[in-house]
């Protein structure tokens, strides 16, 4: 198992190998320490997140977004130069075909799990469907404290 993150200290990306035995995750940058929380981890199963003091995690597929955004944007444009030079079976098969390399990399691909706090990335957990799924209503709480907290931040005196 492991987790992706940014270190709070240096913000660099961290990427640290754990597991239940493990007491703290530190940045190999910055040397910015993190104490795993008690009972965060039973087995191969996370039940918080080990970055930040958040028990809000989702589970997604480990797919770059912008990957499958590009491979929409793939099958509309060249589905619709097809269509303007007016040949009907180039225009289906190109979104036949961007449609079915969509379907087996949704079919293939891994899950990761993901803080909605922090966006530290676990993979290779167990039980991860136990988190479930995107909640755009969870974001957005953590959108909002995330913004009131720079906000608080940037209007303090120095």
């Amino acid at each position: 198992m492991h987790v992706t993150y940014a270190c709070s200290s240096c913000d660099s990306a961290v990427r640290h190998e754990f597991d239940e035995r493990t007491t703290a995750l530190a940045c190999p940058a910055c040397r910015h320490e993190v104490a795993l929380p008690e009972g965060a981890v039973s087995g191969e199963r996370v039940r918080r997140c080990l970055v930040c003091p958040s028990h809000d995690l989702y589970m997604r597929k480990d797919f770059p977004q912008r990957l499958g955004v590009l491979l929409v944007a793939i099958g509309v444009i060249g589905s619709s130069i097809a269509w303007a030079n007016a040949n009907l079976a180039w225009t289906f098969g190109i979104l036949f075909a961007t449609a079915l390399a969509d379907l087996l990399l949704f079919m293939f691909v891994g899950n990761a799990l993901m803080c909605y706090r922090c966006g530290a990335q676990y993979r290779g957990v167990a039980e991860m469907e136990t988190h479930g799924h995107f909640n755009l209503e969870t974001h957005e709480k953590y959108r909002q404290i995330a913004a009131r907290t720079s906000e608080m931040a940037s209007s303090r005196p120095s």
